[in-house]
């Protein structure tokens, strides 16, 4: 690794024009281009695997999952942290910063999908910022942060999970010198998507269940949140539901009418939620929750006008997910719970618990407990 330096009059022109000489203090070290390393992001761009002792940020909680499951101590490679608790869920939150108490005074920035903040990523003195593909920093604010020595790598688990999420545990296993583990719970995780993606595979079109999955069900008064394209709707495409947001919406994530989701009446439907919904009355589940606050917020959920008159919900085919689950790197068990769910007699062998019980036994540093799925019981 080369010296540290300040940089020069150029990039110093630069810093000053965005916040001063306190900008040039927090600048990291800067490191020769990963010219010969081979490893390059999602936006193949050259990335240099870090060095003993350098650490990085990341502008997604997730993030910390996904280093979870291939180091021992995760929040000791990073630097700064996007401190967004709901996203991994404060049930998760507070389990880690009972094994790592660090976690709870570690410097925050802004999280994806919010204004970026050059200063704070450079007041951390990160080796390398891990940001978020389409939703972290544009290419003008990763130029600013390459030119103030320190490097932006680009990954991507949740835009289009099935695309970019293994590349992206590689990246992140080489970045911090754990590429045999990420290459071990990659193929942990392969086996068991090929083994849905093979059953699928023989269920015609027409015979593929309509799905309405409705992500933070009642997190707002109106109704109807959904996946489109891409994200999550792609869990349901892979499981062999038909997702009936697609049809609709051309974007990751929109709006639905509720009389388009009456007129469509699916066959199953799904409300995620967890911790944050309490509030909202919505449905809650997790180690902090009983079976019974789970089942009563999914009751209320499915209970709502409109909703309640679904064949989904009076047929026994509604369901509650935690999202903190499906958004996440362990993503593989909310795959095998949708996959139940939607094709019951064809996944019937199916256990997610026992998946999960494998990656907190096998692979993850923090492991998850309780309860993070539910099916609707007649009241």
């Amino acid at each position: 690794m080369s010296a540290s330096i300040l940089p020069p009059p150029s990039r110093r022109s630069t810093l000053l024009g965005l916040g001063g000489l306190s900008l040039l203090a927090a600048c990291g070290p800067e490191r020769k281009a990963a010219t010969g390393s081979g490893l390059k992001d999602l936006r193949d761009r050259p990335v240099q695997p870090l060095s003993p002792g350098q650490k990085i940020s990341i502008d997604d909680g997730r993030y910390l999952t996904a280093l979870a499951l291939i180091h021992p101590d995760p929040v000791s490679l990073l630097a700064a942290w996007s401190g967004d608790v709901n996203r991994i869920s404060p049930d998760m939150y507070k389990t880690y910063v009972e094994k790592f108490p660090a976690l709870a005074t570690l410097p925050k920035i802004p999280r994806s999908g919010e204004p970026f903040n050059l200063e704070a990523v450079l007041a951390a003195r990160p080796s390398t910022a891990v940001v978020s593909m389409e939703s972290g920093p544009s290419d003008e604010q990763a130029a600013q942060l390459q030119s103030a020595g320190v490097p932006v790598a680009f990954i991507d688990f949740f835009n289009h999970p099935f695309e970019n999420q293994s590349r992206s545990l590689a990246l992140l296993g080489a970045l911090i010198g754990r590429g045999q583990q990420a290459a071990a719970f990659n193929a942990f995780k392969k086996a068991r998507l090929d083994a849905i993606s093979a059953r699928v595979a023989t269920v015609p079109m027409d015979r593929r269940p309509t799905v309405f999955l409705e992500p933070h069900a009642m997190i707002t008064p109106d109704c109807c949140n959904s996946p489109g394209r891409g994200n999550v709707g792609d869990y349901i495409a892979f499981v062999g539901g038909r997702n009936i947001g697609a049809d609709v919406l051309t974007a990751p994530t929109g709006k639905l009418n509720l009389e388009y989701v009456i007129q469509r009446d699916p066959d199953v439907y799904i409300a995620t939620g967890g911790p944050h919904l309490a509030k909202a009355g919505g449905f809650v589940v997790g180690p902090d929750f009983t079976p019974e606050q789970s089942q009563a917020g999914l009751r209320r959920v499915a209970g709502r006008p409109g909703i309640s008159t679904l064949k989904a919900v009076r047929q026994g085919r509604a369901h509650g997910l935690s999202h903190q689950l499906i958004n996440s790197p362990i993503d593989i068990v909310a795959t095998e719970v949708l996959a139940k769910w939607i094709h019951p007699e064809l996944f019937g062998d199916l256990n997610p618990r026992a998946t999960l019980d494998q990656i907190n036994h096998q692979f993850l540093a923090v492991p998850y407990r309780g309860d993070y799925w539910a099916d609707l019981t007649p009241a």
